[in-house]
């Protein structure tokens, strides 16, 4: 089907800026400017039981978190560890406040927005590691927040469902058990050479040449876009990781790899969901007050997570 119209729109508008390719642009700005991004096309703010903004001491360091408590819950809830996309490289917990309010509230979920170090000062595997370490604090200490840390969950969208995927990977064999993974067109592989990239190489906000950009601020320069924690696809072994689903998007460079991941993750036995939404770009889950399919795959990715974090 063809892009969805209110998105469509969204696309002339943004076309209309003609805008450099990321890397073309100052850092700071794009930092900047990525607040305005995820505004752009989402609903006010869903009003949630809690919001606390607290610094979690890590063996990484001191990371930031915002914790989000569900309007209805059991209690304790369960805890959905969030890792926000932005290709490692911008976005963080305000970008994400609106996704994380309505997931809590579909999951019945306490999550938990990870502010991860970002590329390219700080690349593969510091994101990684500080993700990891949040969850790992969460397994631990996650009673200290109101949540229940034996059934957690990991979740992310775009750059942060490829580090929700090596954050399950890396707890496959050194732990924390995790119930679940949720990923929303997750980065699954380094090699960007994909049907999707090429046909959705360009016009659909993400391209193709920004997501290359993207790896190689991720891999920086010593980064080996092989090792399975940076390119979950390319893993030996899948088997054992937790139940996970996968949403795609119909125009999305990074389609094909998500739905290779969701294959792979079923040949090995592993309780699997894929979805895919036709008609929906990349970044289709911020933009609730476009488009419906954002409001569904929400629901679908609260869903996942509440039948799998039942106590």
């Amino acid at each position: 089907m063809p892009v969805a119209p209110p998105l469509q729109e969204f696309l002339d508008h943004a076309a209309t800026l003609e805008l450099p390719p990321l890397e073309e642009q100052p850092l700071e700005l794009l930092r900047v400017g990525a607040q305005a991004f995820a505004d752009a096309g989402a609903k006010p703010p869903e009003p949630v039981a809690r919001i606390e903004d607290l610094a979690l001491d890590l063996d990484t360091g001191r990371v930031p978190v915002r914790v989000y408590g569900p309007a209805i819950t059991d209690a304790p809830p369960p805890i959905v560890a969030y890792f926000h996309g932005g290709g490692w490289v911008f976005m963080g917990i305000e970008t994400h406040d609106r996704i994380c309010r309505r997931l809590a509230n579909a999951a019945g979920a306490l999550v938990v927005s990870v502010e991860y170090r970002l590329a390219p000062e700080h690349p593969f595997p510091a994101p990684l590691d500080d993700c990891l370490a949040a969850t790992r604090w969460l397994a631990a200490r996650g009673a200290e927040l109101g949540g229940d840390p034996s059934r957690l969950a990991v979740a992310g969208d775009s750059a942060g469902g490829n580090l929700s995927a090596a954050v399950a990977l890396r707890a496959r064999t050194d732990g924390p058990p995790l119930a679940a993974a949720a990923l929303v067109y997750p980065v699954c592989d380094a090699g960007c050479d994909t049907a999707s990239y090429d046909t959705n190489r360009d016009g659909y906000l993400l391209t193709a040449h920004d997501m290359r950009w993207f790896w190689r601020c991720y891999l920086g320069l010593d980064g080996d876009p092989a090792d399975p924690v940076a390119s979950p696809l390319r893993a030996a072994d899948l088997a054992g990781l937790p139940p996970t689903l996968v949403v795609t998007a119909e125009y999305d460079p990074l389609r094909d790899e998500g739905e290779a991941y969701a294959g792979r993750l079923a040949a090995a036995g592993v309780p699997v969901e894929a979805r895919r939404f036709d008609g929906m770009l990349h970044g289709f889950l911020g933009m609730d007050a476009l488009v419906p399919e954002a409001e569904e795959a929400m629901a679908l990715v609260g869903a996942f997570l509440k039948a799998r974090l039942q106590a």
